[in-house]
C-alpha cells in the first residue's frame, strides 16, 4: 500500500450561516493525482488552506506526511509547492528579485528548473510585480511553487487568468510533475482540466464532499452512448422496435440517444444497416456528466 501524503479526518471550519467545510474525509496518496472540483464558495480554497496550516479548523484535523497541519505546518513547509488562488506578492522590485528570494527561503542554488519553466511559460521575470498582468502573476507564482521539484503540489486553480495556449503549456508541466511521482492536489471549476490530469476527482457541494470520482473508471465505462437520426419517420419507429435502451427520444428530429453496452456495439452498427441514417454519432460520457448526475440523484432524494 503507498504512504498516506495528505489526509482529512473529519474536517470541519465552520463559518456559521452554513458557510465552510462539514466533516470532510479523504485519502491523497504518493503519487496521487487528486482533482478538488466545485463551483466557486463551494469550499476549495478554505480546504486547501486548512490543509497547509493557514486556518485552524473547528473540529478534526488534516495532515502532511503524518504531521497535524494546524500545529505543524512549518515542518513540511519546504516540502509544498503552492498556488494560492489569489495571489499577493511581497514588496519587492521584480519577478526576477521574487524568484530569487524564494530560492533563499529554499536554499536552492541550482537555478536551471526555474529557468525551464520560465521558458516553458514565456514568462518575463524582469517584469515590475506591481504592475504585471493577472496572467504574469499566475506564471510567476507558477515557476515558484514548482522550481524547488517539491514531493508535494498544491494548486488552487492554477490556471486563472493563463491564455489557451499557456494553459495546455501548464497542462503539460502538470503531467510531466506527475509522471516524475509528485503528489499533487490541484483545484478548478474547469472539468476538462481534471479529465486530462487527474486519477481521482472530488466533488465539494456546499461545504461537503458529495463523491470522489475514479477517472479509469470513467474513461473505461462498460457501456456507451450513441446518437442516432433517421432521415425516414418509418426507420425511426421500427428501430425503437428492436429493444435497444433507449435513454433520450426526440421524435420531432426522428432522432434517439440509446445506451449500450461495449460488446453489443457491432451488433448495433449490423442493424443500421438496414436503415436509412442520416447520422450517427457516440456521445462522450464526460467528468462533468458524472457530477451532474450525481447532482441530481442528490437533490431527488432531498425531495423524498
Amino acid at each position: 500500500m503507498k504512504e498516506t501524503v495528505i489526509e482529512l479526518k473529519n474536517l470541519t471550519k465552520d463559518y456559521g450561516d452554513s458557510k465552510g467545510i462539514f466533516g470532510l474525509n479523504l485519502e491523497i496518496k504518493r503519487g496521487e493525482m487528486m482533482g478538488f472540483v466545485g463551483t466557486n464558495g463551494s469550499g476549495k480554497t478554505t480546504t486547501i488552506r486548512s490543509i497547509l496550516g493557514f486556518i485552524q479548523p473547528t473540529s478534526g484535523n488534516a495532515y502532511v506526511f503524518g504531521k497535524e497541519s494546524w500545529k505543524h505546518a512549518s515542518d513540511f513547509a519546504k516540502e509544498v509547492g503552492y498556488v494560492p488562488g489569489e495571489i499577493g506578492f511581497p514588496d519587492l522590485p521584480t519577478g526576477t528579485a521574487f524568484l530569487k528570494n524564494q530560492a533563499g527561503f529554499f536554499k536552492l542554488e541550482d537555478m536551471s528548473y526555474a529557468n525551464e519553466l520560465i521558458k516553458k511559460l514565456q514568462l518575463d521575470p524582469r517584469a515590475n510585480l506591481k504592475r504585471m498582468s493577472k496572467g504574469m502573476k499566475q506564471k510567476t507564482a507558477l515557476v515558484a511553487a514548482l522550481m524547488n521539484d517539491a514531493p508535494v503540489l498544491i494548486l488552487d486553480e492554477p490556471t486563472t487568468g493563463l491564455d489557451p495556449l499557456m494553459r495546455l503549456a501548464f497542462l503539460d508541466i502538470i503531467k510531466a510533475e506527475h509522471k516524475k511521482g509528485k503528489t499533487i492536489l490541484m483545484s478548478s471549476h474547469m472539468f476538462n482540466e481534471m479529465e486530462e490530469t487527474c486519477d481521482r476527482v472530488a466533488l465539494i457541494d456546499n461545504g461537503h464532499i458529495i463523491d470522489i470520482a475514479d477517472m479509469h473508471a470513467i474513461r473505461n465505462r462498460p457501456v456507451k452512448d450513441f446518437k442516432i437520426e433517421f432521415n425516414k419517420k418509418k426507420d425511426y419507429t421500427a428501430f425503437k422496435k428492436l429493444g435497444y435502451n433507449i435513454i433520450r427520444d426526440q421524435e420531432q428530429y426522428n432522432q434517439i440517444t440509446v445506451n449500450i453496452k461495449n460488446d453489443e456495439v457491432n451488433k448495433l452498427f449490423g442493424d443500421l444497416k438496414n436503415f436509412d441514417v442520416k447520422f450517427l454519432s457516440e456521445v462522450k460520457y464526460t467528468l462533468e456528466k458524472y457530477f451532474k448526475e450525481i447532482l441530481k440523484e442528490k437533490k431527488e432524494k432531498a425531495y423524498v
